[in-house]
């Protein structure tokens, strides 16, 4: 009996290119977003450029199919990585991160499988379960090993 190939994982950096099918939905623009509040179910931590915030998931080993919460917008090429309400403190003042609490709303696909350029969902949870919100103090500390080429704060968007 043969041994079937593993499937391999995708990486961050994977996930986060858009593929021809989502480009070719998000042409047609049938998919549908909406605001959201942050700080009730997770903060927002605004990461630019994007690449910082793929590179320090994949720094931290977080994998992509842990069902984190992990929106891309394409236009802007900020990340946003979901943590604990309350917890995102402690990634202020970061270059190239700001954090979305109580007060702010973050454009996200209406589901799972609505997806936009600006709103692009490259991880969620999978099966019904709640999302798996990162760490913030796990993701403060990679964000501080990278190397610094990122803006003051993360682009309003």
């Amino acid at each position: 009996m043969a041994n079937s190939p593993k499937r391999s994982t995708p990486t961050w950096h994977d996930l986060a290119q858009p593929s021809t099918d989502k480009q070719a939905r998000w042409v047609r623009g049938l998919n549908r977003t909406r605001w959201i509040p942050c700080g009730k179910e997770w903060d927002a931590v605004a990461i630019a450029p994007m690449d910082r915030g793929l590179d320090v998931l994949a720094a931290l080993r977080i994998g992509p199919r842990r069902g984190a919460l992990v929106l891309a917008d394409h236009l802007r090429g900020t990340l946003y990585v979901m943590v604990a309400p309350g917890s995102g403190d402690v990634l202020v003042g970061l270059p190239g991160v700001r954090v979305l609490s109580s007060g702010s709303e973050l454009l996200m696909p209406a589901t799972y499988e609505d997806t936009t350029a600006v709103a692009d969902l490259i991880s969620y949870p999978r099966g019904g379960e709640p999302p798996a919100l990162l760490p913030a103090d796990r993701l403060a500390q990679g964000l501080r090993g990278l190397p610094v080429d990122a803006p003051e704060e993360a682009p309003v968007s």
